[in-house]
């Protein structure tokens, strides 16, 4: 009896006691409207051809460049690419490190925001070096995602300056220690190669992800994954260094946005919304338990393929889902001649959704940003 005693004794010490990674903050999560109105269930993104990546996995974003290359990168580092008029990626290079965001500039450098290593730069010989890795004196410890202006300026998120992906056991597991903990930790960083000079515009982000330039140009559009929703931040105009709310309580992580082809965004939700984390937000000291506990009994991703298209001014307009996870952990997609290139956090294979796949725009119901919109 004594032993039982002591083991509990031990055990309860542990789950109250032992050190862990994160200090919780308390916050109040929107009430989760789930699979409703345009956002209902349905199986539109369940029919992907796929461009298997021959061993490689985690295709989590794309770039393609002005003669119709398409770049992807994976797990192991490697950065491929697929040329016009070809049917499957090959292997190009090695960050050495984890690519997430990528994008082609102007005189066919791939930019690259590497959760290891920074924002890098390759030319098209594949010579690599960083150019970023060290903003106002704090070093970038998870890049996420990169766009570049058109008047050449380069915007791109450092997700937490807290927990580095390859001290943390990868960029999942990171994410979600970041998301957890919710103190805000992310930040959205301006480079101008001109001067070779970067500043953070906004910090306090709770998971800084994806990021693209607004059509206009007037503007930069980012996700804040851990607070469900796309902020916008302004670059020009009277409402220049204001944030925005471009659409929000989304009913699932929010990872990559991109442009789409005459107007709007293509948004992918990595995961539907936990449950258990949102139960949680205004209860920190249970959070801190639950990380001690072992990680298979904690909140996990699901796995479910789920692919947006919102309005300039954040209407909701197309809903892709595919509740099997046969595809999982959409991250987003970019916009070829062949179709919708949609990319994941998991998958061993790049998925294609031909156009004329796609969900009409007409056929879908249109949410009012206002009328979806939960506590911030």
């Amino acid at each position: 009896m004594k032993v039982l005693w002591g083991s509990l004794i031990l055990i309860l010490a542990y789950l109250l006691l032992w050190p862990v990674p994160i200090e919780p903050v308390s916050w109040q999560a929107p009430k989760n409207g789930g699979f409703t109105k345009g956002f209902t269930e349905n199986s539109l993104l369940s029919e992907l051809s796929l461009i298997h990546l021959k061993g490689e996995e985690g295709p989590e974003d794309f770039a393609i460049n002005k003669e119709g290359t398409i770049a992807t990168a994976t797990h192991s580092g490697t950065v491929l690419l697929m040329k016009q008029g070809q049917t499957s990626f090959t292997p190009w290079i090695n960050t050495n490190g984890r690519p997430l965001g990528l994008e082609y500039d102007n005189e066919g450098n791939l930019l690259i925001a590497d959760a290891h290593r920074g924002l890098l730069i390759v030319n098209a010989k594949g010579e690599l070096k960083t150019l970023v890795n060290q903003v106002e004196n704090t070093p970038v410890i998870y890049a996420d995602d990169v766009d570049i202006a058109k008047n050449g300026k380069v915007y791109f998120t450092d997700a937490t300056t807290k927990f580095a992906a390859k001290d943390h056991g990868g960029t999942l597991s990171a994410s979600l220690l970041e998301i957890l903990e919710h103190k805000g930790n992310g930040r959205l960083i301006e480079y101008d190669p001109l001067t070779a000079s970067s500043r953070v515009l906004i910090d306090g982000l709770v998971f800084a992800n994806g990021v693209t330039m607004s059509h206009d140009q007037d503007s930069v559009l980012f996700n804040e994954t851990g607070k469900y929703r796309v902020l916008r931040y302004w670059l020009k105009g009277p409402q220049q260094g204001r944030v925005d709310v471009v659409i929000d309580n989304l009913p699932g992580f929010p990872d990559n946005i991109s442009q789409a082809a005459g107007g709007g965004y293509y948004l992918g939700l990595a995961s539907p919304r936990s449950a258990p984390v949102d139960g949680l937000s205004d209860k920190p000291f249970i959070r801190k338990v639950v990380q001690r506990l072992p990680q298979f009994i904690r909140p996990q991703g699901k796995a479910y393929g789920h692919l947006l298209k919102i309005s300039e001014s954040g209407k909701l307009l197309q809903s892709l889902q595919d509740p099997s996870g046969a595809y999982p952990f959409v991250t987003g997609a970019i916009e070829t001649e062949h179709g919708l290139f949609i990319s994941s956090l998991k998958a061993p294979a790049v998925g294609i959704l031909p156009l004329d796949k796609k969900r009409p725009t007409s056929d879908v119901t249109v949410i009012d940003i206002d009328a979806h919109r939960g506590n911030n």
